[in-house]
């Protein structure tokens, strides 16, 4: 069986490591000086040489060559597994025989890998050892999360964060692994593999692994149609048919061919951010705009999709669709005075089932609609484009907009407890500033109505009494309209 490129090449000296030369420095003068700590922590992207520093790094500092075929022949160098041995009784072994000293080597080192795994009871009996660790032992702990560590522990170790490796650096040495494996492939193709390879190594090797069998020469074609990639002219051409607003459906037969390539919706998302990223940076005049930030936004969602072929297709007509194809003028009703108020509800055919609403109450209720409705009537326009569900829920409000100041009061407490946040309130707030011109304050108030006096100040239609009826199936629950 033929040994996969990643572990052929896994370098076998802190000098064949590449791109984390702030770290193998650092280690090689600390080794020089014998300056050796207990405990060390390795952070960083996967695939770019945390496990592959940390065996060479255990055998350095117990005087042992290091070579990928011997890693596991010596006793004193234990490896462990987090996420396959998390819990408490793996950590309490360890702890156990950590205080037996070293078979042949002058450490007994522990390299765990994906440390960040381990399970909070497991943490806890690891402290115990990192904060009391004999002399002979060394610890050194491997994660691409050091965020999920606790800090206690974090506290206790050197810390060397590995950085992802730069494509300069992946296609320089993809080109030695090429010409050392007689693999014949095209400059630009290397440097394809190693954009994709986002800067894991490991990830890079693997790719050409991939494609070395599949023609005596490799080119850019090659790289982007047998890795599901689309190629930067087909990524260009459908982010240009967006800013030239061509028409709609040219662009979604552009896109079905793409995914009938075998490309997927996901990929497609992601090069286009690329695209339109590196046009953003060179001040591109199209799309150096908000729509062009508004549009990266949502493609970075597409990944996210139940369904991204469709998710991606929305997008795409979302921001394709020639301004003159969507009417954007908000919808305003027209303005009505208290009198024409009273007179279209004194029109309204009454039944048996459904009583009428008196004028009078309502006349007391709102005296006249003045502006500020209007405006109030803005602001839930708004809501419902960007926020749906504030929007269901400031609808429900009575409002209250005077000077420099809208109150909202509430019946239901969850409603005034979500609108109550203030990031809910800064978001109306905003908008509201960009209707009126005026920082608006917004105030939730959270009112007490009885039964009685709601009975007494507004009838009961049949579907309120249907409402009714299901919130007393449901435990009085809050009903939300859909």
């Amino acid at each position: 069986m033929g040994q996969a490129l990643y572990r052929k090449y896994r370098p076998q000296k802190m000098s064949e490591v590449v791109g984390q030369e702030h770290i193998t420095t650092t280690l090689s003068h600390a080794l020089k000086n014998n300056n050796i700590s207990h405990a060390y922590l390795f952070t960083g992207p996967r695939g770019v040489g945390k496990t592959s520093v940390a065996r060479i790094w255990a055998h350095d500092i117990n005087g042992i060559p290091y070579n990928e075929d011997n890693t596991y022949s010596q006793m004193d160098i234990i490896e462990i597994d987090a996420a396959s041995n998390r819990r408490i009784d793996e950590i309490r072994e360890l702890r156990d025989k950590v205080y037996i000293a070293p078979t042949t080597a002058k450490y007994k080192v522990y390299i765990i890998d994906e440390v960040h795994m381990l399970t909070k009871e497991a943490f806890n009996a690891l402290l115990k050892t990192l904060e009391e660790p004999p002399a002979h032992a060394v610890f050194i702990l491997a994660t691409t999360d050091s965020n999920k560590l606790p800090d206690t522990i974090i506290s206790r170790t050197q810390k060397h964060v590995f950085k992802p490796v730069n494509e300069e650096n992946l296609s320089k040495q993809l080109s030695v692994i090429a010409g050392k494996e007689n693999i014949k492939i095209d400059p630009k193709a290397l440097q394809q593999i190693a954009k994709l390879g986002k800067g894991s190594f490991r990830d890079s090797i693997s790719m050409l692994d991939q494609l070395r069998n599949t023609s005596s020469s490799l080119t850019l074609g090659d790289v982007t149609e047998l890795l599901g990639i689309p190629t930067d002219d087909e990524i260009s051409s459908l982010v240009n048919s967006i800013y030239n607003e061509s028409d709609s459906s040219e662009l979604i037969k552009h896109l079905d061919t793409l995914i009938n390539k075998g490309f997927q919706a996901n990929l497609i998302a992601e090069q286009m951010i690329i695209n339109l990223r590196n046009q953003y940076i060179n001040n591109s005049p199209r799309i150096v705009s908000e729509k062009t930030i508004s549009l990266m936004d949502d493609l970075l969602k597409v990944n996210s999709a139940t369904n991204q072929h469709r998710y991606l297709e929305i997008i795409l007509l979302k921001y394709s669709v020639p301004k003159k194809e969507i009417s954007t003028e908000k919808i305003q009703e027209p303005k009505k005075t208290a009198s024409t108020v009273v007179e279209n509800i004194s029109t309204v055919k009454t039944t048996e089932k459904d009583e009428p609403v008196i004028a009078k109450d309502v006349k007391a209720e709102k005296p006249n609609i003045t502006e500020d409705d209007d405006v109030f009537s803005e602001l839930l326009i708004e809501l419902k484009k960007q926020y749906n569900t504030l929007y269901s829920i400031v609808r429900m409000a009575e409002h209250n907009f005077s000077g420099n100041k809208l109150e909202l009061n509430f019946t239901f407490p969850f409603h005034y407890k979500k609108i109550s946040e203030e990031n809910n309130k800064k978001i109306i707030s905003k908008i509201m500033k960009d209707l009126t011109g005026s920082n608006i304050k917004i105030i939730c108030n959270k009112i007490e109505k009885s039964a009685e006096n709601i009975k007494e100040n507004k009838p009961v239609t049949k579907s309120e009494k249907n409402i009714e009826g299901i919130s007393n199936i449901f435990g009085s629950a809050e009903l939300l309209e859909s």
